[in-house]
């Protein structure tokens, strides 16, 4: 079972990175972080099909979060290699996307990407707050 949604900004994406962290039915949760220039994408992906209450909940959190999203071909492509166990870096070179974080919830690992896509660019865009 597989939610995809537009995210703004980092601090949101990192909000759903600690509701898979908290939450029971999640701790088999598996996500993927893609960022673009104009925001977050994630994809949770879950192994077991959720039951109609913990699906409701979660895709109402989602909704308060971001816009469900429709990805296109390219970023289908990014999901299903990572799924099919490429490695990321192999990934983000043959599509030139930035794979933030894939696998199990990690916050460490946007933080990481904010604080040096920030050094880099000397302040810090809205999508990175």
């Amino acid at each position: 079972m597989d939610f995809v949604y537009f995210i703004a900004n980092a601090s949101l994406s990192l909000r759903i990175i600690e509701y898979l962290r908290t939450m029971s039915h999640t701790d088999k949760a598996s996500i993927t972080v893609v960022h673009q220039i104009d925001g977050w994408i994630v994809k949770v992906r879950y192994p077991q099909p959720l039951d109609s209450q913990d699906k409701g909940d979660f895709t109402a959190f989602l909704n308060e979060l971001g816009i469900p999203y429709e990805p296109n071909m390219r970023l289908q492509m990014v999901f299903w290699s990572l799924e099919t166990g490429q490695s990321s870096v192999e990934v983000m070179r043959r599509y030139q996307v930035a794979i933030v974080s894939h696998g199990i919830p990690d916050h460490k690992e946007i933080e990481a990407f904010r604080q040096q896509f920030t050094r880099g660019l000397g302040y810090c865009p809205e999508t990175l707050a």
